[in-house]
Order: C-alpha cells, then structure tokens, then sequence
C-alpha cells in the first residue's frame, strides 16, 4: 500500500513541478510573442524530465535546458520561421485559383515541420551531444516512414494548443504535463530506431 502511494505521490509531483517549470521558463512569450521559440528548450527540458524518470525533476529539467539550449532554441527559431513563411503562403494563396491545389501541399509541409520539431526536441533530450542535422534528417525520416505514431501526437498538441488558447493559466498548471508526457512516449517510440542505433554505435 505505501508503496502504491509513493508511486502516486512521485507521479503527482512529477506532473505539478513539471507544470510549474513549463510555465515559467515559457512566460516571456506571453509577454514578447518574438520569444517564441524559447519553448523549445522548455519543452525539450520537459521531455528530459519524463526521460529522466523516477530522478530529480528540478534539476532534470533545468540542466537539460540548460545544455540544450542553444540547438533547442536554433531548433525552435527554424521552426518559427518556417510556419511564419508557410502561413503566409497559405494566407496569400487562399481564395485564389491555385489555393485548391496548393493548400493542402502547404498543410502538410506545416504538420512536417512541427513533426520534425518535436522529433528533434525529443531526440535532443536523450541525445544532447547528437549534431543538430542528425536530429533533423531522422525526425524527417522517422516521422514520415512511422506516420501511424506521428498522427496521434500532432493530436495531442492541437488538443493542448486549443486549451492554451482558451485557458492558458489551466491549460499550462494542469494539462501541460499529461499531454506532453503522452507526446513524448509516442515520439520516443517513433524515435526508437534512431535511438537504438546511436546507442548501438557508441557501445
């Protein structure tokens, strides 16, 4: 029994912390929408912390921030810049007689470039020292050849980008953690062969 409860309460408080982290190291980007890509390390942090897991959740995710922070950051400022070009190609082709064939390419070069992102977040929680285009070629790799594992984690992230949007105190204090664990557990698997090889490689 008290070892059921312990299992809940490291649960709970792995969850609640994880929580707080996420939301102070994103706050800025309620304030300065440019600091946007300063949630990819946060979020790569989040996901050394779930790796990391039963550890030091503190100390998990702030020196995974820490040492990913600049290719997460770089990760993050691609993949903003990316989304901002296609929006707006999106934005300016729709209406017109060429938007029914070029939408739907520029949606999924949009799903594509948050997939690689998250691949790449994931990869480099496990794989801090891993070079920045290794992660992107076996995000693009994985992500596409292993779709059925792809599919449902975009899911997940329309879900939790929907509650921030609505409520981002609630969205960012209760469901950030669950959601983003279920992204991760799925990204790690679609990463497992990347994953597995390295480990492999360095053996």
């Amino acid at each position: 029994m008290r070892r059921h409860l312990g299992t809940v309460f490291d649960l709970t408080y792995l969850a609640l912390m994880t929580n707080l982290l996420l939301a102070v190291a994103v706050l800025p980007i309620f304030f300065v929408p440019v600091a946007a890509p300063l949630a990819a390390p946060a979020l790569c942090a989040a996901f050394a912390v779930f790796a990391g897991h039963p550890g030091p959740v503190v100390r998990t995710f702030l020196r995974a921030w820490w040492v990913t922070f600049r290719k997460a950051a770089g990760l993050g400022v691609l993949a903003a810049g990316a989304l901002v070009v296609l929006g707006l190609d999106v934005r300016a082709a729709w209406g017109r007689p060429a938007g029914a064939a070029l939408i739907p390419v520029l949606v999924v070069l949009i799903a594509l470039v948050v997939v690689v992102t998250l691949l790449g977040l994931v990869a480099l929680a496990e794989r801090p020292a891993a070079r920045l285009r290794d992660v992107l070629r076996a995000g693009l790799l994985l992500g596409v050849r292993r779709w059925y594992l792809t599919g449902p984690s975009l899911a997940v992230l329309v879900l939790l980008e929907a509650l921030v949007a609505a409520k981002p105190v609630l969205a960012l204090t209760l469901a950030a953690s669950p959601l983003l664990y279920a992204v991760w557990a799925n990204s790690r698997y679609t990463l497992a062969p990347a994953l597995l090889h390295r480990q492999e490689r360095t053996t």
